[in-house]
């Protein structure tokens, strides 16, 4: 008679602390996917803003050297390295 009563308490408990623990670790991956789902839309937005500054600067660097060219103080062949460097970094 004491198994019974023992085990009628005993075997809901157990499976209500296994069911806690199951909806824990899944709600566990859950979070883990979301961050990074997250995390790479981060980087993907860093790389794009990345290239973009890194464009802008080149655009800018290109036109200041066209600048001194226009005004007579670099030479069209110092004009010409200076952007082959610059394109090829």
């Amino acid at each position: 008679m004491e198994k019974i009563i023992f085990f009628s308490l005993v075997i809901p408990i157990f499976a209500f602390v296994l069911y806690l623990g199951g909806r824990a670790i899944m709600s566990g991956f859950s979070a883990k996917e979301a961050n990074k789902s997250h995390k790479d839309q981060l980087d993907k937005d860093d790389y794009d803003a990345t290239t973009i500054n890194d464009n802008n600067n080149l655009s800018d660097e290109l036109a200041k050297l066209n600048d001194l060219r226009e005004k007579g103080i670099l030479t069209q062949e110092e004009f010409d390295k200076a952007k082959n460097k610059l394109l090829n970094q």
